[in-house]
């Protein structure tokens, strides 16, 4: 138990480390930028979404919201040994599936925006079940087959919207207004956050990470999956089917990547899908939320929280004359950071092993004394 709890302190430490020296960094940036108003700029940034109060703190809910369920999935594949860098075209093929029930399939009534939920579910499982297959049968890598998959789901949702009248706004380059009954309901948050653009997808996105926590920390099928990851060759011997496991998990990390997508796309916030050759940076976001969450489900929920508040504060910035893509550079250097938290968790836990074996060895040595 001491263990234990000694390793989620750790991994609690690197990541407050990260984000220190992330925020350190980036406010170099700022008085390199403008000295004078350096300090005044930084703390805006720490400060912004409290600006305009309880609205401010909804529109972080709605921006942490898509990436909170990215990171998931990254997240969900790490635990299970795998790399899902495909999250940016499991989260637009996702976003594809709701916008396409949510045009057209008007006659659903009040449950359209369940319909086209599931439709972003089934999507992103389809496309993180061709890397799961291709990792599983014949041993492809799954980080090169899933960057593959990216682009084919980028481009193939360009060119199935641009082609397709009902979907496509041609006067914009970009797909239509979802029908109302397609957005997601308020849930009771505008009366809790009034004047935001947060909804009900962010109360699914929390129940999605109790959902995936407890299917990995409480249940046989989360175990083997977990089983695999650490030691596919081992798992095999003990019974497990890797070959199961391996696609499964892939499905399932490709499953929340997509509802990712229709959260964002069915917020009612005029979201549409752009017709350009730009991968989601949604999805890449995730990789940074489930570095910085360390993969654990729980710690993924706060740090999209965290990176999300960053964001909104970020808005305020031109208010000192910095230019408001400035904070995409400080979230960018807070993210690279994040890369070594698992570094300095390792290292944590190498100096607490080191002075417990000494301790085990000096007790030893005074008995034998």
């Amino acid at each position: 138990m001491n263990q234990k709890r000694t390793k989620d302190y750790s991994g609690i430490f690197s990541s407050v480390f990260a984000i220190i020296l992330g925020l350190i960094v980036g406010l170099i940036i700022l008085f390199s930028c403008n000295y004078e108003q350096a300090l005044p700029g930084f703390f805006t940034i720490l400060s912004g979404p409290f600006t305009h109060g309880l609205k401010g703190i909804g529109q972080v809910f709605y921006y942490a919201t898509p990436i909170i369920l990215t990171g998931l999935s990254v997240g969900f594949a790490f635990k299970t040994g795998l790399f899902n860098i495909g999250t940016p075209g499991q989260f637009i093929m996702g976003a594809f599936g709701s916008v396409y029930v949510g045009i057209l399939f008007t006659s659903l009534g009040k449950t359209q925006w369940i319909a086209a939920l599931f439709a972003s579910i089934l999507m992103g499982a389809i496309w993180g079940l061709v890397p799961g297959i291709l990792k599983a049968i014949f041993n492809v890598n799954e980080v090169i087959s899933s960057i593959m998959m990216n682009y084919i789901g980028m481009y193939l949702v360009n060119w199935i919207v641009k082609s397709n009248k009902p979907l496509f706004n041609n006067m914009r380059n970009e797909s239509r207004n979802v029908a109302d009954t397609a957005v997601i309901p308020k849930m009771g948050l505008d009366k809790l956050f009034p004047g935001s653009s947060v909804n009900g997808g962010i109360l699914i996105a929390i129940l999605v990470v109790i959902i995936i926590w407890f299917v990995l920390n409480k249940t046989t099928f989360g175990y083997e999956l977990r089983a695999v990851g650490f030691n596919r060759d081992a798992s095999k011997y003990a019974g497990i089917d890797e070959k199961n496991g391996i696609i499964f998990s892939m499905m399932i990390a490709g499953a929340i990547a997509g509802l990712a997508g229709g959260l964002l796309y069915l917020a009612g916030t005029g979201k549409h899908i752009e017709i350009k050759d730009v991968l989601a940076p949604e999805g890449f976001t995730g990789i940074s939320v489930a570095l910085l969450g360390l993969s654990n489900p729980i710690g993924v929920l706060f740090s999209g929280i965290f990176i999300a508040f960053l964001t909104a504060g970020g808005f305020y910035l031109q208010l000192f004359d910095f230019s408001k893509e400035i904070i995409d550079i400080i979230v960018a250097v807070i993210i690279y950071f994040s890369a070594f938290a698992l570094m300095v968790k390792l290292l944590i836990a190498k100096i607490i092993r080191h002075k417990k074996e000494r301790s085990v060895k000096s007790e030893k040595g005074g008995k034998t004394s």
